[in-house]
Parts: C-alpha cells; structure tokens; sequence
C-alpha cells in the first residue's frame, strides 16, 4: 500500500506540474488520482481520454452526478502493478496530448465548456472555487461509498 501511496503523489505531482490542471482528489484513503482541467474553454477532459488511449491508456473521464454535473474530470487508480516509472509516462504521455490539442482548432463552444455552468435558464454564470470543488466531490464520493458498503470489505 506504501508502494502505491508513493506512486499516487508521483503521478499527483507530476500532474501539477504540467499546470494545466487541478487535483480534486483527497491524498487519504484509496490511492488514486481524480482531476480536471483548469481552463476547458477550448478542449474537454474527454478529449484528453480519447487520445490517451492512442498511448495505450485507459483513463476515464466523466462528470458528476446530477449535483455537480458542471464538473469533469479524469481519474487514475493506482494498483499495485502501476510502477514509478508507468506514473512518469503517463504525465508525458498527457502532456503530449494536452500540446497536440493546443495545436488544434477548439471542438466545444466556449459555453460547453465545464469551467462554468450556465444556472436555469438566466444566463447567470455560477463559478466555483477548487475548495467548494473539492468538498462538493468529496460529498459525491462519500454517499457512493456509504452507499455499496456491502459483503467482506
């Protein structure tokens, strides 16, 4: 578990690093990885899916339930076979992903875009910050955990 604890903050740091998106996932409980872009104006995280798996990666990408359908994201889930160096791979492999699309006209109207949600039908723009983000998702997760608690685990 230390093992892929450790592998989660490569890949988490590498992530940040690129500077192009935020980590909306907590660092305790399930190793795993769950961001989105900070600015999606021109691509989605379901592009970046899409051509990850050029690379050979599986990475999905969704939004949230009803509640929070204004945020996608991508996740990784680090198992025990996923390897420091598989982590550095695929923060180069998104980068590559992420500089092909800059060079790419945008498929997406900007109001599309999963930065901001258009509330009712007022075209009043509903913009929230990484920390109402965060807490929104952890809300999310902890009802479908609480949820499937179900058999031997």
């Amino acid at each position: 578990m230390e093992n892929c604890l450790a592998n989660t903050r490569t890949l988490k740091e590498g992530i940040e690093k690129t500077g192009r998106f935020k980590i909306v996932s907590k660092d305790i409980g399930v190793p795993l990885v769950a961001f989105s872009l900070k600015d999606s104006s021109k691509h989605t995280v379901f592009e970046i899916a899409d051509h990850l798996r050029k690379y050979g990666w599986i990475v999905p990408a969704y939004t949230m339930p009803a509640d929070a359908k204004h945020i996608a994201v991508l996740r990784v889930v680090i198992r025990e076979d996923f390897s420091c160096s598989l982590a550095e791979r695929l923060v180069s492999d998104i980068e590559k992903v992420v500089n092909l699309l800059d060079t790419l006209p945008s498929s997406i109207n900007s109001k599309d875009a999963h930065v901001a949600v258009i509330a009712s039908e007022t075209s009043e723009e509903v913009k929230k910050d990484i920390t109402e983000t965060q807490a929104e998702i952890l809300r999310y997760w902890k009802k479908l955990v609480d949820g499937k608690r179900v058999g031997a685990c």
